[in-house]
């Protein structure tokens, strides 16, 4: 596949503070010392520059993961991310939001590793009151382990959108007039993690991690994290309310501009390689409802 160059297309940028549930902050970046927890594999972080950036380790004992110390509902979240190099088969990295419980709301942006020289997949999906099985895949049209990338979750009581280095490429809106659960009543929380996925993560299980390349590493650095924090249910009419400070809850982030619709499809056309919306046979034939309204 010949990569396009998306240079002609207006960028949608995010502008980078914190929203608290009483104040709003200057801009600044989170910090990977006083900011986030680790979940597990504690042995498996590195944490330098000031607490800028951070690394996450898999090797054959354990992979790693961390979460913000706040939860939110909504807001915009960015994570520049560098991939594992070179034979990562088998590896799963992750940058995803999440609230707790069987019922549980998740925003996915995962990448599935693959065998040197092949690409990377990026896998997305959707979870609303504990159920998915919303999956979108995309090459990407760089290469993810050069360099460092953003990737940035927009999340309103309207849509749900996921950007890579500015482009929108996917949309989740809310169709709960259709009956479709929304991720709109449930605070979550940032989270990221490097672990062994080589049972379904790469050609469908067939390729497995060679442990000789270990340990594997993904780099973070510069996550920011524009939101509304809960603190609790009294938090829910300030983080609904659509006032200046939050931005994101405007009539202009209702649905995406007519620039950003442009950059939607370019990606759709040339980088997506499964949509279950496009995929009647695994529904037998009865494709799930928010199918008819998406792009």
């Amino acid at each position: 596949m010949e990569a396009l160059n998306p240079s002609g297309y207006v960028h949608l940028i995010l502008m980078i503070v914190i929203i608290c549930s009483t104040a709003t902050y200057p801009a600044v970046h989170a910090n990977f010392y006083n900011d986030i927890d680790m979940s597990w594999g504690y042995n498996n972080v590195n944490i330098f520059d000031n607490g800028q950036e951070l690394q996450l380790f898999l090797n054959n004992a354990s992979g790693s993961a961390f979460q913000s110390n706040a939860q939110f509902l909504f807001g915009s979240v960015d994570m520049f991310m560098k991939l594992v190099p070179g034979n990562s088969a088998g590896t799963v990295t992750t940058f995803y939001l999440s609230s707790t419980g069987d019922r549980h709301d998740e925003i996915d942006i995962e990448f599935l590793g693959n065998v040197t020289g092949q690409p990377y997949i990026l896998h997305t999906n959707i979870y609303t009151n504990g159920s998915g099985n919303r999956e979108q895949e995309f090459y990407l049209w760089f290469d993810p382990t050069a360099d460092f990338h953003k990737y940035s979750i927009l999340w309103n009581p309207q849509q749900i959108v996921l950007f890579v280095d500015g482009l929108p490429i996917r949309v989740f809106g809310n169709n709960e007039d259709i009956g479709v659960p929304y991720a709109n009543g449930q605070a979550m929380r940032v989270y990221s993690s490097i672990w062994d996925g080589d049972s379904w993560a790469t050609q469908g299980g067939r390729m497995k991690i060679d442990w000789s390349y270990a340990p594997f590493v993904a780099s973070y650095r510069n996550f920011t994290a524009e939101v509304c924090e809960w603190t609790g249910s009294g938090s829910s009419s300030q983080c609904w309310a659509n006032t200046p400070s939050n931005w994101w809850n405007q009539a202009a982030y209702e649905s995406l501009s007519y620039a950003q619709q442009g950059q939607l499809q370019w990606v759709r056309n040339n980088f997506l390689i499964y949509d279950y919306c496009k995929d009647p046979a695994r529904f037998n034939n009865q494709l799930p409802a928010e199918c008819s309204r998406q792009p």
